[in-house]
């Protein structure tokens, strides 16, 4: 979705976007990377992109995106993703960004697909003009963006099956993470922190709802009520302290290096529940601000920790 705070922020208001796997990772039953769904058609339709014929040099500029295109197994048609695509690790990382993308640079990759999920400086119409087709795939904002963007690659890819076989273990898994959650009586609550300046999420985001599925409700949604900050307010200390969240999810861990320890020796927060009980759970920054597959590992961050709640 995105990589850091401040860039965070500038790209999603710019993006005007509300949103922000295990599966992601090859098991024995996932298709071979580069393998094709049996009778995949062509032309294939997405939208109002048609590809007459299965696109085999995709820049990706988009993580999530990039991530989608390899757990489908069209890892060998992508040619080269922007340097925020950090996983898998044998994606083809280049000096492209997906915040600032520049066509001329997108053009000289001889690109047959180029997969965006923002319109930056009207990127999608510069591409466009020079005949380089586009699919946009914007941050999501539930679950069914994931899934419908996972199931777009596959048709446009020649991964139709395999797209499906991913969003049904996407759907699988998550039951099962989902099923036996404990009834409470009061819904616990959380603060999820994108960074030390304290910007956090509210129940409207896509990370907002995976906190739900686990029965979560976050601290920050009186912050933001009007929605006038797209679901993303910057709380202050005193309001995370008077609001005494039972869980602190760090997502700010790799690029900030904030920890329980850092977040334990804060001024004022040694009383807040999640402090106390010792409830703060650090996050892998990519996989919290991310919407491919493996949201589900999130997902299973987030039930691990509230399973050792007592209802």
């Amino acid at each position: 979705m995105f990589r850091r705070t401040p860039r965070l922020f500038a790209a999603t208001l710019a993006a005007a976007a509300l949103a922000l796997g295990a599966c992601a990772e090859k098991t024995a039953d996932a298709p071979e990377p580069g393998a094709s769904s049996a009778g995949a058609a062509f032309p294939a339709t997405v939208g109002n992109l048609t590809l007459e014929q299965r696109p085999e040099k995709i820049v990706s500029l988009s993580p999530s995106a990039t991530e989608m295109l390899f757990a489908i197994g069209a890892g060998k048609q992508v040619t080269a993703v922007d340097n925020n695509s950090n996983y898998p690790p044998e994606a083809p990382k280049s000096d492209l960004s997906g915040f600032q993308p520049n066509a001329e640079a997108i053009a000289a990759k001889s690109p047959d697909l180029v997969v965006l999920s923002n319109d930056t400086n009207k990127i999608v119409d510069q591409l466009t003009t020079l005949k380089i087709p586009v699919l946009l795939t914007p941050a999501a904002t539930t679950l069914e963006d994931t899934y419908r963007q996972i199931t777009d690659l596959g048709t446009l890819t020649g991964h139709a099956t395999e797209a499906a076989d991913v969003t049904a273990r996407m759907k699988d898994e998550i039951a099962k993470l989902t099923k036996d959650l404990p009834q409470r009586s009061k819904k616990l609550t959380y603060y999820h922190e994108l960074g030390p300046e304290l910007y956090s999420v509210t129940s409207k985001t896509f990370i907002g709802s995976i906190y739900a599925l686990a029965g979560l409700e976050s601290i920050a949604d009186p912050s933001d009520a009007d929605g006038k900050n797209g679901g993303y307010p910057q709380l202050s200390q005193e309001v995370i302290v008077k609001a005494n969240p039972d869980f602190v999810f760090l997502a700010d861990t790799k690029c900030c290096q904030q920890s329980a320890e850092t977040v334990k020796a804060r001024s004022g927060w040694a009383g807040i529940a999640a402090v106390k009980n010792n409830q703060i759970v650090a996050l892998d920054d990519d996989i919290a601000s991310r919407w491919g597959p493996r949201v589900v590992e999130l997902l299973r961050a987030v039930v691990d920790a509230v399973a050792k709640v007592p209802a």
